[in-house]
């Protein structure tokens, strides 16, 4: 009996010590998450300027409050480059995503699924009404 007792302790100990999956994951993931958004900011900076230096053939104002930048520039640069900087990281963000579904099958914690609306039935005319009969016209 009592070897009976020594096996059953080997196998039911691993199974509490190793970490909770989700707790593991959880970290992983803001670990990518963190990381990703750093990573897409570094790279918007650069695509912005670049995308400024191809459209205007000069540096983008470094500053746009110092009053040799034209209001006009300032603006544009403004416009441009946060735009540039938020598809960026809204990409490289899409991507570590995909990535994560891809790797484990599930969504991201705490992300949730997108809720499917229900389909809103189309009217049928009164002949075709389900559970009615068809009337059918004489000649």
């Amino acid at each position: 009996m009592g070897r009976r007792s020594k096996r059953r302790a080997t196998t039911e100990s691993p199974a509490s010590t190793t970490p909770k999956q989700g707790a593991r994951s959880k970290g992983t993931w803001r670990i990518l998450d963190r990381g990703s958004t750093i990573v897409a900011g570094l790279l918007a900076r650069e695509v912005s300027q670049t995308a400024w230096r191809a459209v205007t053939g000069k540096k983008p104002p470094i500053n746009g409050r110092h009053p040799e930048v034209a209001t006009r520039e300032a603006v544009a640069w403004a416009v441009v480059g946060g735009a540039l900087v938020e598809l960026v990281k809204l990409l490289v963000r899409r991507y570590m995503t995909t990535y994560w579904v891809r790797s484990t099958g599930d969504l991201p914690p705490g992300m949730k699924p997108l809720t499917k609306a229900e389909p809103v039935p189309l009217p049928q005319p009164e002949d075709e009404k389900p559970g009615r009969k068809a009337k059918r016209k004489r000649r």
